[in-house]
C-alpha cells in the first residue's frame, strides 16, 4: 500500500512558500511562474497556511477585493487537514473528497514535511494500478 512518503519521495519535499506578508498577485505570480495552483504561506520555519487559485477565485474576485492590495494572510486557508509520511494515499484520497479539498499538508511531528495535492494522489494511483497490472502480466506469461 503506498504511502504519502512515496509521493514525496517522487516529487521531491520542497514546497513553494511566501510570507504572510505577500500581496495576493505576487502570490499568483509565483504560480503563474512555477506552474502550481498552490503556494504556503509560512512565517520564518512556521506554516501558517496555503494559499490556492481556489482562494483567489473565491475570496478576491467574487468579492470584488484588490489582488494588488490583499494580503495573503487575509485569504489563505489554514484549517486544512494535515496528513504524516506514514499516511496511506488513499486515506488522503478519502479526505480530499469527504472535505472536498484539493491539498494537505504534510506534517513529519511538528515539522511540515511538504503538501500533497490532488494531482499526486491521483498519479500515485495510477502508478500503483500499472504497477499491479505489469506485475499480474508477468505472472501470467512465466506460467506460459
Amino acid at each position: 500500500m503506498r504511502k504519502v512518503a512515496d509521493i514525496l519521495e517522487r516529487k521531491g519535499a520542497s514546497a513553494v512558500a511566501v510570507a504572510p506578508d505577500t500581496k495576493v498577485l505576487e502570490a499568483l505570480n509565483i504560480m503563474a511562474e512555477k506552474n502550481i495552483g498552490s503556494v504556503l504561506v509560512m512565517d520564518g520555519g512556521e506554516y501558517l497556511g496555503i494559499i490556492t487559485e481556489r482562494d483567489y477565485s473565491r475570496k478576491i474576485v467574487l468579492r470584488d477585493k484588490s489582488s494588488v492590495d490583499t494580503m495573503v494572510s487575509e485569504i489563505m486557508t489554514t484549517n486544512l487537514p494535515a496528513v504524516s509520511p506514514k499516511d496511506t494515499v488513499e486515506h488522503c484520497m478519502l479526505l480530499m473528497s469527504d472535505k472536498n479539498i484539493r491539498y494537505l499538508p504534510v506534517f513529519d511531528g511538528n515539522r511540515l514535511a511538504g503538501i500533497v495535492s490532488m494531482s499526486d494522489v491521483v498519479k500515485e494511483t495510477i502508478l500503483q494500478q500499472k504497477e499491479t497490472i505489469s506485475h499480474l502480466e508477468n505472472y501470467i506469461h512465466s506460467g506460459l
